[in-house]
């Protein structure tokens, strides 16, 4: 999952971001309305976070743009405004939850991926392939009934090619979903996190390299390609 956060406190945006990749959560942060709108723009976001009141266009003016837009980017606004009237206009801007300051970084978390799953509703909270199984809001993975111990960034990597049902992942789209964007668009982290990834889930090597494309849930189980 990645998440931008529309924020103009600094230590707050910072200390959610790195809270969130604790939960394997990729987020970026936009201090202003006109740099949420331009990342908003370029970067394939599963939810923002919106403050209300920030400079530029507003939290509110965002929701709007978002909703106009028609991306269907679930927007969970995380503000001080806390008033039954604020919560009111907040949903009537197309808010799809509703969050006050001061709040728990793990309630947070909760909604973000309870947003997270309605977006995805088509899917099953749990994903099953190829005697993959994955649960999502466990952070569990089993393979053959056997758990499987996986790093958050392996997690999050690992949930990005399930929930590609076999189709191939590039790796500039596992760096966008799975790393956030301060990654070197030419560091090796993809390899290696799938080359760490393979040794984790164990042999046959489920993970499948399609040469010069990215890489694949080998539905097959034939692991042709694997490197």
């Amino acid at each position: 999952m990645r998440v931008l956060i529309v924020e103009d406190e600094p230590y707050l945006a910072e200390a959610v971001r790195d809270g969130l990749r604790l939960e394997a959560i990729a987020a970026d942060i936009a201090g202003d309305g006109d740099t949420a709108l331009e990342m908003l723009s370029v970067n394939a976001y599963d939810i923002a976070v919106l403050d209300r009141d920030i400079p530029g266009p507003s939290g509110d003016e965002i929701a709007e743009s978002i909703v106009a837009s028609g991306s269907g980017i679930p927007i969970l606004m995380l503000t001080a405004a806390a008033r039954l009237d604020d919560k009111a206009s907040g949903f009537g801007l197309g808010a799809d939850d509703y969050l006050t300051k001061p709040f728990d970084l793990r309630e947070l978390v909760l909604r973000l991926r309870a947003l997270d799953r309605r977006r995805a509703h088509s899917r099953p909270p749990v994903r099953e392939i190829a005697g993959l199984r994955l649960d999502p809001f466990r952070r569990e993975v089993h393979r053959d009934g056997r758990y499987v111990a996986l790093t958050r960034k392996q997690f999050a990597v690992l949930e990005v090619l399930v929930a590609a049902e076999g189709g191939v992942v590039s790796a500039e789209e596992l760096l966008e979903r799975a790393w956030d964007e301060n990654a070197d668009p030419f560091t090796n982290a993809v390899r290696l996190t799938v080359s760490a990834l393979r040794k984790r889930l164990g042999e046959p090597w489920i993970i499948s390299t399609a040469v010069g494309s990215g890489y694949r849930i080998d539905t097959a189980s034939e692991g042709e390609d694997s490197r």
